[in-house]
């Protein structure tokens, strides 16, 4: 996946140069406050929920044939979402970047940029399209392009939320300065999902971050089963986007 980013990227660039695309950044609309959005909930022992528009998955194929990403936008707001997450990968998610364009349009909450971040260049463009966060997986990047494109994106206004899957990568997540820390119960080997992964890596994060936990939260259950232990924190595509009305799916999970 990774290499493949990087060919694409290539292949952006002989289009619009970094320059082009910092420049763009630059006159991008003001940023929504993505970090503030979840923090301020949190504080508040409030569920805060990213909510995900995402079409497709590399592990399930398809996901929602009738995929309108500012319906889906405007839906999730009007039912209680923090922030939005809009998969822009196009080889593994089939997403696309006008996809958050339009979402971001649609509503008035922050989005972030779900994608495979391994360049600069992708996080300028994420400021150019509109994005207020983008995503950063430590098991997709060494430590010290982690650390670059974390000071990067906070130098465009970006904030930034890290993903981690254990707990090495946990430990190289603390060294930056971003509060939101993401931990994906999905086991990048098997794509098999266990929540116990969220569980027992939250009570390694400190009071000064907030852990929001992604992949596997199915029913009001597990999310009960979160607060219970204390994470606030949530993104959750799939089980809004198999859903009729995607909206509805996230108020009655999440908030009766």
């Amino acid at each position: 996946m990774v290499a493949t980013k990087h060919r694409e990227i290539e292949a952006d660039k002989r289009v619009l140069s970094f320059a082009d695309v910092e420049a763009l950044a630059a006159k991008a609309d003001p940023v929504r406050g993505f970090a503030n959005a979840i923090v301020s909930r949190i504080a508040r022992k409030e569920a805060a929920v990213i909510a995900e528009i995402k079409k497709a998955s590399p592990s399930k194929g398809l996901i929602r044939a009738d995929f309108d990403p500012a319906s889906h936008a405007a839906d999730y707001a009007a039912n209680g979402a923090a922030c939005l997450s809009v998969l822009t990968d196009r080889d593994y998610f089939q997403g696309h970047d006008d996809y958050l364009v339009a979402a971001r349009s649609a509503c008035t909450i922050p989005v972030i940029r779900k994608d495979f971040i391994v360049d600069r260049y992708q996080v300028a463009a994420a400021r150019a399209m509109g994005a207020d966060c983008v995503l950063l997986i430590v098991a997709a990047l060494d430590a010290s392009t982690l650390t670059d494109l974390a000071s990067y994106a906070e130098s465009l206004g970006l904030d930034v939320l890290v993903e981690v899957h254990n707990g090495a990568e946990l430990d190289l997540a603390l060294t930056l300065s971003t509060p939101l820390v993401g931990i994906n119960n999905r086991d990048l080997h098997t794509f098999k999902t266990s929540l116990e992964t969220s569980y027992t890596l939250a009570s390694r994060v400190p009071a000064d971050k907030v852990v929001i936990t992604e992949s596997g939260i199915h029913s009001a259950a597990d999310v009960q089963s979160m607060l219970e232990k204390g994470i606030y924190g949530f993104l959750v595509g799939e089980s809004f986007m198999r859903a009729d009305s995607p909206g509805t799916k996230l108020r009655e999970m999440m908030f009766e």
